[in-house]
């Protein structure tokens, strides 16, 4: 992959999923998401969680020109997502169980494919 495009840009991975209650949203990250909390979160009885459109996390946008996966709130993401470390087994492992949903998406979008492998 190339130095100019970071691994997880091209990737995307670790956004998706079928799962309504897929990325916990404590205190400290619902109060950092600002203003946008209530359009990038929802309530399941007591807790919170990112919400997810179309198999993916809301915050998540899809450049199907560029082949990028950008969150939209990088500097304000969940606590979650600040653990997942790029190039760890957890990164791998996400990739090897979620790689091609995000060429899956492409596809529908009707954008060019990147190529999803496990990160060295």
């Amino acid at each position: 992959m190339s130095e100019l495009t970071p691994p997880c840009l091209a990737c995307g991975a670790c956004c998706f999923s079928q799962l309504t209650e897929y990325v916990r949203v404590d205190g400290d990250d619902h109060a950092r998401l600002g203003e946008q909390v209530e359009q990038l979160t929802l309530f399941v009885e007591n807790r919170c969680y990112m919400r997810m459109h179309e198999g993916h996390c809301a915050a998540l946008v899809i450049d199907v020109v560029s082949r990028q996966f950008v969150c939209s709130i990088y500097e304000q993401r969940p606590g979650i997502c600040r653990e997942l470390a790029r190039r760890s087994a957890e990164c791998s492992a996400e990739i090897h169980e979620k790689g091609e949903r995000p060429r899956v998406l492409l596809r529908m979008l009707g954008g060019p494919l990147p190529l999803v492998t496990a990160l060295e």
